[in-house]
């Protein structure tokens, strides 16, 4: 039986790490690993795992792996070039894409071409470049499947409701391209509202004057999630679920005005579809990035996970509010972005990236992260 190889763009990081630990009791073989920085934990990777090739963004470092595993075979890869090769032409089954920021678009670009599955992880290349994501995959007959966790719910939704059978099925996109052989009506014709939840993150409740004294340390205490701090950051200020709609747009086929944002403090409920009949399905699981993460790898099976079951009985309530724009205008920005097109959503990640750093670095306060963003998004127009 065909052992199925992965190749990890951002094996350092928190999806990368998860990944590592879900693959190794699926049996699946690691065929190249990458990082940007972190080459002691991308050594201990990669003499646990035997992966053919490694690659490291910083060339520095990159030559200092390459003299502590000279007693391997594997080949040190460098600078971004060697990431995109890695992610390229290592001859892998499924490449997850979980590198942090714009860094990732080239990367995510080579995988797509592969003609293989992507399991996409990281939120940027789809927020900046969707429509040339999609289209890449299309052209190449790439699966893509999305790891993060309200993507993945949204995706189970939606397993059975072309053509009764088991998936959203197709290449190039969650859904069936156009003219492939697809389900009549497609899964996305059936779609009435995409429901992504958020937990509202740690400050939820919080008035915008409250949320002004705000500190780093503060906002990366996430109440229910373990991410990088970008993720946290941006799960904090609620910017990472108006990213997350940009997303759902490119992946599943629906417009701005069919994804509504709900606040929901248990993050049991993942996300939700209601389609034209009224009926709504949803998909509930304790929050462990490590069950969105196996069913990216292992789809359309399902097989057992270290992640803690779900126990119904045990669960006292389940809540939900509309989120205070007022309090959290980055959530609306992206929501603008979002209706305005590609350009403002490619000027929405950028500024958020610098916004973040400067905060993390002390120099914008929590509130000032949104100021910063409109103030880059003043004067870009729909394109």
């Amino acid at each position: 039986m065909h052992k199925k190889t992965l190749t990890i763009l951002g094996s350092t990081g928190s999806i990368g790490r998860q990944t590592l630990e879900v693959a190794e009791p699926l049996g699946m073989q690691i065929r190249a690993l990458t990082a940007n920085s972190n080459i002691e934990l991308l050594e201990e990777q990669i003499r646990k795992y035997s992966p053919a090739i490694a690659a490291v963004y910083d060339e520095t470092a990159a030559e200092e792996l390459a003299k502590k595993i000279k007693d391997t075979p594997v080949r040190i890869l460098k600078g971004m070039d060697g990431i995109i090769e890695a992610a390229g032409s290592s001859g892998a089954d499924i490449i997850v894409t979980a590198i942090a920021g714009t860094a990732g678009l080239q990367p995510t670009i080579a995988a797509v071409k592969i003609g293989k599955r992507v399991a996409i992880a990281n939120k940027e290349p789809l927020v900046c470049a969707g429509e040339l994501v999609m289209r890449t995959a299309r052209e190449h007959n790439t699966e893509i499947i999305p790891v993060d966790s309200e993507h993945s719910a949204i995706y189970q939704c939606l397993a059975g409701q072309g053509d009764g059978s088991s998936a959203p099925r197709g290449k190039g996109t969650v859904l069936p391209p156009r003219g492939a052989e697809e389900p009549s009506p497609r899964p996305a014709s059936r779609i009435n509202k995409i429901i992504l939840t958020a937990s509202g993150g740690p400050f939820r409740g919080m008035t915008r004057e409250q949320l002004e004294k705000i500190t780093p340390e503060m906002a990366l205490r996430h109440p229910n999630w373990s991410m990088g701090k970008k993720v946290t950051i941006d799960s904090a200020t609620l910017m990472n679920k108006g990213l997350e709609i940009i997303e759902a747009i490119h992946l599943f086929g629906v417009t701005p005005e069919q994804i509504e944002v709900v606040i929901h403090p248990e993050s049991i409920i993942h996300s939700m579809v209601e389609f034209t009949d009224g009926s709504v399905i949803a998909q509930l699981s304790n929050p462990d990035m490590r069950l969105p993460i196996q069913y990216a790898l292992t789809y359309p099976d399902r097989k057992p996970t270290p992640v803690t079951p779900l126990n119904i009985t045990q669960i006292q309530k389940l809540t939900f509010e509309k989120p205070d724009l007022e309090a959290f205008p980055c959530l609306r920005l992206a929501m603008e972005a979002a209706r305005t097109g590609t350009a403002a959503c490619a000027a929405l990640n950028e500024a958020n990236e610098e916004a973040v750093d400067l905060f993390l670095e002390n120099k914008l306060t929590f509130n000032g992260i949104a100021e910063y963003i409109a103030a880059k998004l003043q004067g870009v127009t729909k394109c």
